[in-house]
């Protein structure tokens, strides 16, 4: 097994499989690896079996919703600062499980946070320009269960993470993913005492994201509309999600590296065309 350590203990209480530490050699007649953790240690075993082990059974069990990495093929992986994305439909893991108690082990304020990232999923995913018909109407049906749960720990928030994942891989997601992608590495350099992630940057960005979008554009309005999705209850719920204080400490990474987050391969499939002048919005704030 590969297990995170904030459930380490948990997890050799209940499964009798050898512990190794992540990301270490392997045994060479390894037929099966359980990874117990959240997106990054899910992602790098699935990047492991593909390139040193294709034969082996991968399990994923995730201990934090928000990536839904163990029902996606993609895999993002974190080198010298830059994110590294590959995508292959045989990366997704043989087997995902679901174990609902490991989410009492997630701190409330990390619980939140990752919610950012699982409603980015849905929400970049149906409004991308390479979403068919087909799958905006699942994730419309997706989003109104999401409504339904609360913004804190729930572990039904496993699953829907994981469709919110899986769907998005269909087609793909937009600005706030590109800005999470452009300064993740950079704010965890700067500003290690933050704490900054991936679905941090998420929250913090998704509603700033969805007022611009709505704002320059009429036609991702129109999509939500079309396909019974409430825009006020959305946006309520992006609001709650979001940090005026965390914004602040993020802008001007941002501003340096604005025309990075124009040139990452998610800005570049965002539901409408992101250009440079449109730094000002978020400069100003024009979204509060």
């Amino acid at each position: 097994m590969w297990v995170t350590p904030s459930v380490r203990s948990l997890v050799q209480s209940e499964l009798s499989f050898p512990l190794v530490e992540p990301l270490t050699p392997l045994p060479q007649d390894l037929q099966t690896l359980v990874v117990v953790g959240g997106g990054y240690l899910i992602d790098e075993a699935k990047a492991w079996r593909q390139d040193h082990a294709h034969g082996i059974h991968l399990v994923a069990i995730p201990s934090l919703w928000g990536s839904g990495a163990e029902a996606s093929p993609i895999i993002v992986q974190n080198r010298e600062g830059k994110k590294v994305i590959r995508m292959e439909a045989e990366f997704l893991p043989n087997t995902r499980v679901i174990w609902p108690e490991l989410a009492d082990t997630i701190p409330e304020a990390r619980a939140r946070m990752a919610l950012g990232d699982c409603w980015a999923n849905a929400i970049e995913g149906f409004l991308s320009p390479l979403a068919s018909d087909t799958l905006r109407r699942g994730i419309a049906v997706l989003v109104k269960h999401m409504q339904a749960l609360p913004l804190g720990k729930d572990a039904r928030w496993f699953e829907l993470s994981a469709q919110a994942s899986a769907a998005q891989a269909q087609s793909s997601v937009g600005l706030v993913h590109g800005i999470a992608h452009a300064l993740e590495g950079l704010l965890c350099a700067t500003q290690p005492e933050a704490r900054w992630g991936h679905a941090k940057l998420c929250s913090v960005y998704l509603w700033p994201v969805l007022r611009f979008i709505l704002h320059h554009s009429e036609d991702p309005q129109k999509l939500l509309e079309t396909y019974g999705m409430d825009i006020t209850t959305i946006l309520d719920i992006a609001k709650k999600l979001y940090d005026d204080m965390a914004y602040d400490q993020a802008l001007p990474t941002l501003e340096v590296n604005w025309k990075t987050v124009l040139r990452d391969p998610c800005t570049r499939t965002n539901s409408m065309l992101v250009k440079l002048p449109h730094l000002s919005y978020f400069q100003a704030k024009s979204f509060v």
